[in-house]
């Protein structure tokens, strides 16, 4: 069985189970992370940062997470919000007036947040390396007419999302998205959790290794070999780009388990945290083709709320359990990639519900 490192509580030993069973099966590299009550019960790390399987994952080592980006970028809007300095129910161009052309002005902050904007990607080619200019693809975004009736339905905005919320958050403090969630967030919360990496963290990294069907699934933007180049760590993608492992995703995302508490410190209000479960569209999402129910950034299902990454990285908050999984791997899966998170999430289930 594969070597696991880190502390777990006996409790949870099925979790420790899983991540073995995981990095036997074809993982190269992971870690899992489950905070109780904001106490971390599982914080456990194995495997290699490299194919060839000569260099080991560490309790420092991380990666690109993709998509959980997001519960990054949300949390950081609904921190603003909790605040008072961000209204959820404002037109997006209250806080950016460029915004509202070609239809959008009756786009409202919550809308971005739930995916229901209309502008789920973007009009014509766009390459990799364009999403490196911030002014140039937010000045693109606020000049796109809306696919559809802003509010009127749901669609996954995959890449666009970040800088959406990204340039309102930007608009409203004076400070990037990356900036704003380390010196309000990720900093007090003592979270090593990273959206623009700066060059002292490269040593670190675990680089992504593609699926070995390919870089990419046809007609996605994105391939596993775009996160390898230096550029792409530096720059700020809030929606895909974000850094960390296991346990400073669950630590941070915990505190939408714990009424607004992360790593002993209140990043909301316990109303403000609530605020996450607001729904704001219930049924098939027009670009994923699944049934989907949207919170305030997060999948909803009961009182958990939920997203993943491209891939496999995942992370699940349960408001009446007050717990919060995440796990956090390098080896891309296209075909089953969730089903690894999957496990460990019901591994831990099963270990609070026994």
């Amino acid at each position: 069985m594969a070597d696991i490192n880190g502390n777990c509580d006996e409790k949870f030993d099925k979790v420790r189970e899983a991540l073995g069973a995981s990095l036997d099966d074809g993982d190269v590299g992971a870690s899992v992370a489950v905070v109780v009550d904001g106490e971390p019960v599982v914080d456990l790390w194995g495997g290699h940062l490299d194919a060839a399987r000569t260099t080991a994952w560490d309790r420092d080592t991380i990666t690109n997470v993709w998509s959980t980006t997001k519960t990054m970028t949300a949390l950081c809007a609904l921190v603003l919000a909790d605040r008072g300095e961000l209204d959820l129910d404002a037109p997006v161009a209250a806080y950016w007036p460029e915004f509202a052309a070609a239809g959008k002005e009756t786009v409202l902050v919550r809308h971005l947040l739930g995916h229901t904007a209309g502008l789920p990607d973007f009009e014509g080619p766009i390459a990799v390396e364009d999403l490196y200019d911030w002014p140039a693809v937010t000045a693109r975004l606020a000049a796109q007419a809306p696919r559809w009736a802003p509010g009127s339905a749901g669609g996954y905005h995959s890449v666009t999302f970040g800088f959406l919320i990204g340039e309102v958050v930007r608009r409203v403090t004076g400070r990037s998205l990356g900036t704003f969630f380390a010196e309000e967030v990720a900093g007090p919360a003592g979270a090593d959790f990273h959206i623009g990496l700066g060059a002292e963290h490269d040593h670190r990294v675990a680089p992504l290794l593609a699926d070995p069907s390919g870089d990419k699934p046809p007609g996605f933007l994105l391939g596993v070999s775009d996160s390898h180049p230096v550029a792409w760590r530096r720059a700020e993608l809030p929606a895909v780009n974000g850094y960390g492992n296991a346990r400073s995703v669950a630590v941070l995302q915990s505190a939408l388990a714990c009424g607004g508490v992360a790593g002993g410190v209140r990043l909301l209000s316990a109303a403000g945290a609530e605020r996450v479960f607001e729904e704001q569209f219930h049924g098939v999402d027009r670009v994923l083709g699944t049934p989907m129910r949207y919170g305030l950034g997060y999948r909803l299902e009961g009182r958990t709320c939920s997203w993943g990454g491209w891939g496999g990285s995942v992370v699940l908050a349960d408001a009446d359990l007050r717990m919060t999984v995440a796990y956090v791997m390098n080896q891309v899966r296209w075909e089953d990639g969730y089903a690894r998170g999957l496990g460990l999430v019901m591994a831990a289930y099963d270990a609070m519900l026994a």
